[in-house]
């Protein structure tokens, strides 16, 4: 991985040279952008854009700068598409399928898949590079198996297949990190919580519930993704790209040969009768030659029809996937699950709590009116007149006496009361 980080490092300019194509190109040496003039580009306002390119033939990759219009002239892709591997925009996951290309847009994996090279925007994020290291990995042991001379397995994957199953397991690897470190932190704070209940621990719950919202939508995102492309065949046949291209191919070998051919007939037109009494080889060749043209035909509709129908081996990798991102959303589920179970027992307890202090303030209530009863007898007895009662003795005993007992006596049959009422537990 180091050595990866040092080789996809942008190099100083006055010190070594550069991988990225020239944006004057030397006579005599054909630049691979087919000589687009990137300082013109420039000028105009368009910026260049650091790329890894990995080759699919050798596995190598390199650094290259290309702007905008030279990406969607290579890859045959609209403005938009590539709008949505712009790092300065917030987009959600997107597999998109094209002509020439796939464009991915799985979190921090941003690239650009086509039949013959990835291009990924350059970053030195741990899992970029990490996605370069396993497509690297993965092609060299391929290339080794057929230099070794062993006979290709058939159940390779296509080159777009492989890039595309790595950064599906980069972005399902980075989602399932995620998911642990969250559930590692929740689960000590919640249970902490249950027995504390504190200022600080619904503050620290507050926040990794807002967490785990923001990546249970960012997992479901990619789930949905994956759930809409297997849903959908024919998005899945235009992913076939190197089964596309070398039907281009054929095809354009094919009408060269039959161009050469009739090049070579001395100008006889294909669509002008040939008698077979003048020219029999001719018109036999002629025959044979529209023949195989018409097979090829055939043979590409064939090809484009079973290709929707056969679509197995991408739909087996998505399902795969499919199950592994959704094995992550049942462990954020069930952590949402467990913080509402934690929300409910802590809200049972606060009503407990509120209904023990109710339950007290309805005794303290209580016991404020008995002895309330103690103000009346001494406001009465506090008036000014005279009674018989002021000379005896004993009377203020007496007085005291019988007004507690009525008070308690008061008292008794409210508690009797509020048990009959199951206003509190006696």
């Amino acid at each position: 991985m180091a050595e990866l980080r040092e080789r996809l490092l942008p190099r100083k300019p006055s010190t070594s040279t550069s991988t990225v194509p020239s944006r004057e190109p030397t006579p005599g040496r054909r630049s691979i952008f087919q000589g687009i003039d990137f300082s013109g580009l420039k000028k105009r306002g368009q910026s260049l854009r650091s790329w890894i390119r990995v080759d699919a033939a050798t596995g190598t990759s390199q650094v290259i700068e290309v702007d905008k219009f030279t990406m969607m002239r290579r890859c045959d892709l609209p403005a938009r598409d590539l709008r949505l591997l712009d790092p300065l925009f917030v987009y959600p996951s997107t597999v998109l399928g094209r002509e020439k290309a796939i464009v991915v847009n799985l979190e921090q994996i941003r690239c650009i898949i086509t039949a013959d090279e990835v291009l990924l925007l350059n970053s030195l994020d741990s899992y970029v590079l990490h996605y370069v290291n396993e497509l690297q990995r993965r092609l060299a042991a391929s290339t080794g198996d057929a230099l070794a001379g062993g006979a290709p397995s058939p159940d390779d994957l296509p080159f777009e297949f492989r890039a595309l199953e790595v950064a599906l397991e980069a972005a399902c690897s980075f989602l399932d990190a995620q998911a642990a470190e969250l559930e590692i932190e929740a689960y000590p704070l919640l249970d902490e919580l249950t027995s504390k209940i504190s200022t600080l621990n619904l503050e620290r719950v507050r926040r990794l519930k807002s967490r785990l919202v923001a990546l249970t939508r960012r997992v479901q995102k990619v789930r949905d993704e994956i759930e809409q492309l297997m849903d959908d065949d024919g998005d899945m046949a235009e992913m076939y790209l190197t089964e596309k291209k070398q039907r281009m191919e054929a095809s354009f070998y094919g009408d060269q040969s039959l161009q050469a051919f009739s090049s070579a007939g001395g100008g006889v037109s294909l669509s002008a009768p040939v008698s077979p009494v003048s020219s029999p080889p001719d018109s036999r060749k002629l025959e044979k030659t529209l023949s195989l043209a018409r097979s090829r035909h055939d043979s590409m509709k064939s090809s484009s029809t079973s290709a929707t129908e056969s679509i197995e081996e991408l739909e087996m990798l998505l399902e795969a996937y499919f199950v592994v991102i959704d094995s992550t959303l049942n462990k954020l589920t069930s952590l949402k699950e467990y913080i509402d179970d934690t929300e409910d027992f802590i809200n049972i307890q606060l009503d407990n709590v509120r209904n023990q202090l109710i339950q007290f303030e309805l005794l303290l209530t209580t016991a404020t009116f008995v002895v309330a009863i103690f103000g009346v007898v001494a406001g009465v007895f506090g008036m000014n007149f005279e009674i018989a009662l002021f000379e005896v003795p004993s009377a203020f005993q007496w007085v005291l006496g019988i007004t507690g007992v009525c008070g308690l006596i008061i008292f008794c049959l409210f508690l009797c009361y509020f048990k009959y009422r199951k206003l509190m537990p006696l």
